[in-house]
């Protein structure tokens, strides 16, 4: 299988502290990876290493497009990773809340734009013909999210749950090869994370996309994930499938402490 990601020896230091220590991991072609761990292992300073918020202390971050050679990711900055096709939700929400469902969606074009953010006061027919276009693209992904019935309501509207649909459109309004998902289950009930199961099933298949995600509910990670990989105080202590990690000893000790 064509890999997607690869990171080698991927560390970060803040100061004198570090967060993460020598994480190899790779990610296939149309493949759900799950990265889990307890609390402050790491993760989430995983993901923003990725996506350029850190600027990695050490090692490699490989990503494939479609088509393309790996291309090194490290020092990029988070506006060329995601115009490279790599996009991510957050595990706090992050929505522009006073802007409508469908706008928040729209920015999400941003980086696929040639001439609508380019020339706004001046609306030349390629203007408006992608003006246009960016609106239908952006109604089209409302409507597989279920959003479309709220397209013109203020984001900070929505229920909690739809927030989160709607933070996962904006992610796919980019187009990605790639996408990271940081807790997208967090604080829903069971109803509502079932679906989100659904969805992300869905999202693989109809997008075509490679998904990594963080997540702390275990039942859904074990039932969309091909392979996980765990941390523990910064580092990577296991990888396999779902069965595998389910019978690691070191897992089970870095989850519920050695007797």
């Amino acid at each position: 299988m064509n890999k997607v990601l690869e990171t080698k020896n991927l560390s970060m230091n803040f100061g004198g502290i570090k967060a993460m220590d020598s994480m190899d991991l790779e990610l296939n072609e149309k493949e759900i990876v799950a990265l889990i761990g307890p609390n402050g292992a790491g993760k989430t300073t995983f993901f923003n290493c990725i996506t350029g918020l850190y600027q990695a202390s050490k090692g490699d971050i490989l990503a494939t497009p479609p088509g393309q050679k790996p291309l090194n990711l490290k020092r990029l900055k988070p506006d060329k990773i995601a115009k490279i096709g790599l996009a991510r939700t957050f595990q706090n929400i992050c929505l522009f809340k006073e802007m409508t469902v469908l706008e928040n969606v729209m920015v999400g074009r941003h980086c696929r734009a040639k001439n609508i953010f380019l020339t706004p006061f001046i609306k030349r027919a390629a203007s408006k013909r992608e003006e246009h276009d960016t609106i239908e693209f952006s109604k089209n992904l409302l409507k597989i999210f279920g959003l479309t019935d709220f397209a013109d309501h203020p984001a900070e509207n929505l229920p909690y749950a739809f927030q989160r649909r709607l933070e996962i459109a904006r992610a796919l309004a980019t187009e990605p090869f790639l996408l990271l998902l940081d807790e997208p289950a967090a604080g829903m009930n069971p109803q509502e994370t079932q679906d989100l199961e659904q969805l992300i099933l869905q999202i693989r298949k109809k997008n075509k996309v490679s998904i990594l995600l963080i997540e702390h509910d275990m039942k859904l990670v074990m039932r969309i994930s091909e392979r996980i990989f765990v941390m523990n105080q910064g580092k990577q202590i296991a990888q396999g499938t779902p069965a595998e990690i389910q019978n690691n000893k070191a897992v089970i000790q870095a989850y519920l402490g050695k007797e």
